[in-house]
């Protein structure tokens, strides 16, 4: 490859700008958009991370709820935000990885407009009924779904979500009908359910233990493959009926594409020191969470694996909110 002086000019100047940048910033408040509203899983994360990072980084990190679509609407603005590394996502599995397959005109790639920095907790989703339901098991709740024909409700956070797909998946899985209810978040789904005012939930973590603990809220089944530590008399899918069946919501924290490597490196490294640190560490992991730190290139891989499972889903599922 033959250079130009000025494609030279232009090289060299885009080299001496890169650690330039990357010595001044950050220059002015940093934010994170959770592309939820205010009470869910992704907001809590969020608003303890950004005092980490605060204090790491000498500059003030806020939390800016951008809800709607699924999370798509915050991951849109973070997307099309100058990547100068004041503008970070919050990406979900639905935002992130679901969303690319379920709708036709999204206006951004989830696998090329963002540079991923660090998958941050994972865990799995709990089926969770109403305390007065009369499904005491994944059987009974199965027998429940065939005897409706799909009037069955399930709530959760919003259309495209994990918790969204994932009772998609359980309904092939299961051949079952189920009726799906979005909300405005994880709170907004709960708090509906313990009314009674819909019959179950495909839950995070974090919003239904507490839930589950004061007997709000009856468990069923986790997707995990495994058991899950603090809940370890709750049967996974797989034990109660549904071989191979899993899925995890997963949270991560995203730059816009195009974001200088030298501050990516800076954010990852405050973002891994802070993740790791025992406060985190503890705090998380007692609410049901794998508390991760990885590292960005393999949270590109698992991004783009990720994509390429739940496209399958909703391919065979013939999900479409377009």
């Amino acid at each position: 490859m033959t250079l130009t002086r000025r494609t030279l000019g232009t090289a060299l100047a885009a080299g001496l700008a890169a650690p330039a940048l990357a010595q001044s910033w950050p220059s002015r408040t940093i934010r994170i958009v959770v592309p939820f509203p205010p009470g869910g899983s992704t907001d809590v994360l969020a608003r303890r991370l950004a005092e980490k990072l605060t204090a790491a980084l000498g500059q003030t990190v806020v939390v800016e709820n951008r809800p709607g679509a699924g999370g798509t609407v915050g991951a849109d603005a973070v997307a099309k935000s100058a990547p100068d590394g004041h503008t970070l996502l919050m990406g979900v599995t639905g935002s992130n990885a679901i969303a690319g397959s379920l709708f036709r005109n999204l206006p951004y790639d989830p696998a090329t407009s963002f540079a991923p920095l660090s998958r941050v907790v994972s865990a799995p989703l709990i089926l969770v009924v109403n305390k007065d339901s009369p499904a005491q098991d994944l059987a009974g709740y199965i027998a429940a779904a065939k005897a409706a024909n799909g009037g069955l409700t399930y709530a959760t956070p919003g259309n495209g979500t994990s918790m969204h797909l994932t009772g998609v998946m359980f309904g092939q899985a299961a051949k079952v009908e189920l009726t799906h209810v979005p909300y405005r978040g994880s709170a907004a789904a709960l708090t509906d359910l313990i009314a009674g005012q819909v019959q179950s939930s495909f839950a995070d973590f974090l919003v239904a233990l507490p839930q589950v603990r004061a007997g709000a809220i009856r468990p069923i089944a986790v997707t995990s493959p495994a058991r899950h530590r603090l809940l370890p008399e709750v049967p996974t899918m797989q034990e109660a009926g549904l071989p191979g069946f899993a899925a995890t919501s997963w949270q991560g924290l995203f730059a816009p594409a195009g974001t200088p490597a030298p501050v990516l490196a800076r954010l990852h490294a405050e973002v891994a020191r802070a993740m790791t640190s025992p406060e985190i560490q503890d705090s998380f992991a007692a609410q049901g969470f794998t508390v991760e730190a990885t590292t960005p290139a393999d949270f590109d891989a698992f991004v783009r694996a990720e994509v390429a499972k739940w496209a399958v889903v909703v391919r065979e599922g013939r999900v479409s909110l377009d």
